[in-house]
């Protein structure tokens, strides 16, 4: 039963990401000028970070899915290097795109805060695992891709907010860009601590004292 319970989470995972990719290519491919309303004279910035972000939502999710198929470890590391590489990409076009943003502060303040989360989980991951501690490692790339889906999550968020009644402005915007990857790190926080439960791309705690840190 747990193992269905996890190919129906990476499923979930999946459709959510694929529609987010869907919608957003589609909204950028035509080259309409309207899509670009916000972006004029930094489409360069644009397409840096959504290719980043792209790449990095592809591959995330399948690096969960060969964790599950127990594929060779050079393809896992070859994997991962090309997602650190997509995360670069995302984070320079992030940069450009905040600090040429005429939103409020708030709002950019924000983006950065979930681009610095970025980066600081994606390196203490990086750190562990060149101390050979896997399982270590396992858990901060988890955190790091629940903050890769937070342009996923936020639009989730944004419609949700408006169906209850609350109208979008920059301190709505700004307030769901920090929970759109806050919440999940709780949630999965929260999960870490409940006796018995078993994380989609985490070794059991047996696994783990028999040697899962043993690259």
């Amino acid at each position: 039963m747990r193992r269905i319970w996890g190919w129906v989470f990476l499923a979930v995972f999946a459709w959510f990401a694929a529609h987010f990719l869907h919608a957003t290519y589609w909204k950028y491919a035509g080259g309409d000028p309207a899509s670009f309303e916000l972006f004029l004279g930094r489409q360069g910035w644009l397409y840096a970070h959504l290719f980043g972000g792209a790449l990095t939502l592809v591959l995330g999710l399948a690096q969960l899915l060969w964790t599950r198929q127990r594929l060779p470890r050079p393809v896992h590391r070859w994997v991962g290097r090309v997602y650190v590489l997509g995360m670069v990409v995302g984070c320079v076009g992030a940069v450009g795109l905040i600090a040429t943003s005429p939103a409020p502060a708030s709002i950019r303040v924000a983006f950065a805060a979930t681009m610095l989360a970025w980066v600081v989980t994606v390196g203490i991951a990086l750190v562990a695992i060149l101390r050979r501690r896997v399982s270590v490692h396992r858990v901060w790339m988890i955190r790091n891709y629940l903050v890769t889906l937070a342009p996923v999550t936020f639009r989730l968020l944004l419609p949700a907010a408006m169906a209850i009644g609350i109208a979008p402005s920059p301190a709505l915007i700004a307030g769901l860009l920090w929970v759109s990857w806050s919440l999940p790190l709780l949630v999965f926080e929260g999960i870490l601590r409940v006796p018995g439960m078993r994380v989609v791309g985490l070794p059991s705690p047996r696994a783990t004292a028999s040697g899962a840190d043993a690259v």
